[in-house]
C-alpha cells in the first residue's frame, strides 16, 4: 500500500468521524467510547500496513 493511499484511508476515516460525531446524535460517553475504539483500530491498522505488527507480537505483559 503506498503513502498516498494511507493518507486518503485516514482522511476518509477523519471524515466519516467527524460526520458521526457531527449528525448523530447520541450520548457524549458512548461518542468517546467509539473515537477511542476507532483510533484504537486505526492505529493497529497503520501498525500492519508499516510492518510493525510484528514487533508488537513479541511484547509480553506478566510473568
Amino acid at each position: 500500500m503506498t503513502l498516498i493511499n494511507v493518507i486518503a484511508v485516514l482522511i476518509a476515516i477523519g471524515v466519516v468521524l467527524w460526520l458521526i460525531n457531527t449528525y448523530i446524535p447520541m450520548d457524549g460517553k458512548i461518542k468517546s467510547i467509539l473515537n477511542g475504539v476507532i483510533v484504537i483500530a486505526v492505529v493497529l491498522w497503520l501498525f500492519k500496513v508499516f510492518g510493525l505488527m510484528n514487533l508488537l507480537s513479541g511484547i509480553h505483559v506478566g510473568k
